[in-house]
């Protein structure tokens, strides 16, 4: 046995802080993404607002363009989405917030063990 390997213990919380580090990642991607999504539906609703209810008004379906029923029922299924997206993305900044709370006790942890094993960890620098 080396002096050179890292205690089972210390490994371990090592691992756990790579796992807080791509979860906040990952969940920092997913609040980015509904944001972007919630700014289009919001220029989408503005757009709406500027047309008259006898416009022909269509929406994207995969590959397809179908026009619907109006400008009544596209501006409610709009501002439905929109509160969704509003919801996901205050539900996904709570749960960044908690990451980076996990992510700062675990770095914290892995710092002080580091220490205490002697400073020559892969942290350390």
């Amino acid at each position: 046995m080396s002096g050179e390997e890292i205690p089972p213990q210390l490994q371990d919380q090592i691992n756990r802080l790579q796992q807080a580090r791509a979860q906040l990642q990952m969940i920092s991607q997913q609040r980015q993404q509904v944001e972007i999504q919630l700014k289009e539906t919001e220029e989408a609703l503005k757009e709406i607002e500027a047309v008259t209810e006898k416009t022909p008004i269509y929406k994207s379906i995969g590959a397809l363009l179908i026009k619907t029923k109006g400008k009544s029922e596209i501006k409610k299924e709009l501002t439905s989405t929109k509160e969704s997206l509003e919801l996901r993305k205050t539900t996904l900044e709570k749960q960044e917030g908690r990451s980076r709370e996990k992510l700062t006790e675990l770095q914290s942890k892995v710092e002080s063990s580091l220490k205490l094993a002697g400073g020559t960890g892969p942290l350390n620098g």
